[in-house]
Order: C-alpha cells, then structure tokens, then sequence
C-alpha cells in the first residue's frame, strides 16, 4: 500500500517514477481503510474521531510517524488516495470526522474509517440494527453467517441466517471467492443467485453476504442485486486472501497505467548503491532477467517481515536492502511477550527505520544516511500498526510525506 500511494502521488507532482517489486500483499487486505482507531493500546481505547486519536497518539507517542505530518497533511493525502480510487472505478465510503464500526468474519465488531461502497450498508444497519438476513454458501472457507449471528444475537437479535448453494457449484465442493466474483460480472448469473436469495428474504430489510460481489464493477453487481431481491444489499469482509484486496490491487493498477509509471512487477532489488554524484545505482533481477535503473531518489517501501523489507536471524533483525540500522529490543528474549495476545502488543511489532522529519532513515550516528532515500509505511519504527487500527493511514501519510520530503 505504501508503495503504491507513493507511486500515486509521485507521478501525481510529475515525477518520473520506477516501481519496483510485488503487490501480492495488498491482496491479503480486507478491504478497509484504518486511521486511527487504538489508542493505547493495552487499554484497547477506541476512538470515535479518528483526528483526536492521532492527536493523542502524537503527544503519547512522539516518535510515531504520524507526529512528522501535520493533520491536514495526512487529510490531503487521505482524499488525493480516494479520488484516485474512485477515478479507477473502486468508491468508498466514509463520516469526515467520525470512524465506523463493521461486522468482521467472525462476528467481532471492527472499528475503521473508511469502507468500500458495497461494505456502507452494513455500516449502516448496524447502527441501526433491523431485521437482516445473512447469506452463506456451501464449500465457501472462512465465512459462517452462523457464527456472525451467534457471537451478534445478544445485541443483534433480528438477524436471521440461510446457507445456500452458489449457482453452478456442486454443494459438496469447496467454492472460492475470486470464481464467484468473476461469476456474478455476468448480469444473467446475477439473477441466478438472486432468485436464491429472494424465498428468504421475508421481513428482512438488508441481506449480507461475503465480499464477493464482483472482482470487477461491484457497486453495479450490488445495485442489481438490490433490485432483484428488493432490498439493499451490502458486503461483509472475508478472510484474506480476498476480493476487496484484489480490487484494491487491480484499481491501483489500473489507474496508475494511465499515468505511465515504469513497472517492474514481480522483481526484486539486488544491489542498491549511491554513485559518487549521489544518484542509485539499483539492480533489479527475477528469475528470468536482470536490468539497472538510475535514480535520483528511493523511496523505501518494503514493509515488514512479510513484505521482506525486515528481515531476522536468530538475534538481529536487519533492513534488508541497505542495511540501515533498525531500531530494535536489545535481546530476542524482548520481542515477544508470553501471551500471544497479550493487550499490550510485542516489542517487534515496533521494530523497523528511524527518520527524520523528511521520513530519510537514520545512520547509527542519527544523520540521514543517504540525502535522496526515504521510507514510508510499515518499516517505519514506534507503530503497531495492526493493534492501533491505523495501516492504511500510516502507509498512504507516510508515502505523501516521503514523496514531499524528495521533493523539498
């Protein structure tokens, strides 16, 4: 993600941009765009206005990424990103100042900021909380509209379940979301699971399903649905990997196309290194070929663990592309607590890059180590981005301040 948004407001000011490495990650996204929503942590405080969360996040914390932006920094890169998502055919939906609470897969309630189009039904009838029919399917993995109502019927208790077979599926086999996506892109099989769904609808006044709408167009998929069974509609997110990840990564994608960045998807760095006239020398390879760019600036978005910008031997974690210092627990014995799901979170999870306020990493000695490289996201040092609610926001305000700070 902070990749991407990097890209985007890059070529956004007119920068010539190279973009190099996997979006794979962005595939195992919900979907739902964090702002900030704990905050601290061990107390599990959730905050309403997300703005006042970072406020407090800031004076708590003042390390956190979020303190080198200025809030109507983060709320200009926030739009830029929506706009642009929009533009490329994915909407979402949100309350300017306030979060929103969303059904999960397993029936937990989520706070977040930001949804897409096809999720704000849901947003709204819990709220709300009228009668509601929730849809399952044989063989779908990872989704039970039976356990949502369950763990919900305390506080929900007009919600009704049905489980049903997918049109065209054998009940007896799994299904997988990204085939019923690309199943229901066909206004005819639309109907099809429409004339399911309608026998159970009775005194429902929303239906909810899993988050597979469409892998493409998914606010016409839910707006015919809508009007074949005659009352709205709306998405619940899936476990990962799922269709709103996918759509996040095929509108990123589509949209960056039209402003022509350089792509080198699939590859990977293999040497980056600083010419004497302060240029990068970086070598990319895959498994098939190898080619040099010359640049006049990096912007460092390889996340974490997973998106292998850290990387760990037995005691050290390390930055694995220059090899910057990473701020760290000082033994293995301190990166995790003994409660795996210990309130207070672990000490790796903080782990990552000191910057200054130009988001350039630091050398041991607490200079930028280069003048022209950045870094954005979740490689950043003194967040949780997981437990604090807050992902999606440091990796798209982070991008903007990096791509502000090259540009300084």
């Amino acid at each position: 993600m902070a990749g991407m948004a990097a890209t985007l407001f890059a070529v956004n000011r007119g920068l010539t941009v190279a973009q190099v490495g996997s979006t794979s990650e962005i595939g195992f996204a919900s979907g739902l765009f964090d702002l900030m929503g704990i905050h601290p942590v061990a107390e599990s405080r959730r905050w309403d206005d997300p703005w006042e969360g970072i406020e407090a996040v800031v004076k708590d914390i003042p390390n956190h990424p979020y303190a080198r932006l200025k809030p109507e920094e983060i709320q200009t890169a926030f739009e830029e990103l929506l706009i642009f998502l929009e533009d490329a055919g994915l909407a979402y939906s949100r309350h300017l100042n306030r979060n929103v609470s969303v059904v999960t897969p397993l029936g937990t309630i989520k706070t977040t900021h930001c949804v897409p189009r096809t999720m704000w039904g849901g947003v709204m009838v819990l709220e709300q909380k009228p009668p509601c029919l929730l849809v399952d399917f044989n063989g779908l993995k990872g989704f039970s509209a039976g356990l949502i109502a369950e763990t919900l019927r305390n506080d929900w208790p007009g919600l009704r379940t049905v489980r049903i077979s997918f049109p065209g599926t054998d009940s007896r086999g799994e299904v997988l979301p990204e085939h019923m996506a690309n199943f229901l892109v066909i206004s005819s099989n639309r109907e099809k699971l429409a004339h399911l769904i309608q026998p159970y609808v009775k005194d429902a006044q929303a239906v909810g399903m899993p988050a597979i709408l469409g892998l493409y167009k998914s606010q016409e998929v839910a707006a015919e649905l809508m009007q074949l069974i005659g009352v709205p509609v709306f998405e619940i997110p899936t476990m990962p990997p799922s269709i709103p990840g996918l759509r996040l990564k095929e509108a990123f994608e589509r949209g960056l196309r039209e402003k022509r960045p350089y792509y080198f998807s699939q590859m990977k760095v293999s040497e980056a290194k600083q010419q004497a006239d302060e240029a990068f020398k970086v070598g990319i390879s895959s498994a098939a070929t190898g080619q040099t760019i010359f640049s006049t600036g990096v912007i460092l978005a390889t996340g974490r663990f997973i998106g292998g910008g850290l990387g760990a031997s037995r005691k050290h974690i390390r930055e694995t592309v220059f090899n910057l210092p990473v701020t760290q627990p000082e033994t293995r014995d301190s990166w995790h607590r003994e409660d795996f799901l210990d309130r207070q979170g672990h000490s790796i999870n903080q782990a990552g890059l000191e910057t200054d306020n130009h988001f350039r990493p630091l050398d041991k000695d607490g200079s930028p180590a280069f003048k022209n490289l950045f870094a954005a996201g979740s490689i950043l040092a003194h967040q949780d981005w997981k437990r604090m609610k807050c992902g999606v926001g440091l990796a798209v305000a982070t991008a903007f301040g990096a791509v502000k700070g090259f540009m300084a």
